[in-house]
């Protein structure tokens, strides 16, 4: 059974910072072979890519909105991808969620996580 699970989200201050994790397991083929991806959605609003990195981890991209301040990476020993957001603003609040994807010979696999609630407020 595949999993990816989020964690690290919370109430933090405008200007600090939060690091996300999602832990993935379950996964037919090596982690590493997966594009890994995060999106938000803030209430009222679409899901929105916020950043992601390919199966082979080098070139990283990122919504508008968060260049310079989120950094997406990922440790495949681990399974696990992270995002780290620094200079938080109240419009980063938002549900926010893992993806993996893989694609291969017109096959697509594609998981998504629970989310997790990432809140900015003074």
């Amino acid at each position: 059974q595949v999993q990816l699970v989020e964690s690290g989200g919370g109430l933090v201050q405008p200007g600090r910072s939060l690091r996300l994790s999602c832990a993935a397991s379950g996964f037919t083929f090596t982690f590493s072979t997966y594009a890994m991806s995060w999106y938000r959605q803030a209430p009222g609003e679409e899901r929105e890519l916020v950043a992601r990195l390919s199966a082979g981890g080098i070139t990283p991209n990122y919504a508008d909105s968060v260049k310079g301040r989120f950094t997406i990476s990922r440790d495949n020993a681990k399974s696990t991808v992270y995002l780290q957001m620094n200079s938080l603003k109240p419009d980063d609040t938002a549900v926010y969620y893992c993806n993996a994807v893989r694609r291969s010979f017109g096959v697509v696999n594609e998981y998504w996580g629970q989310g997790t609630q990432v809140t900015v407020s003074s």
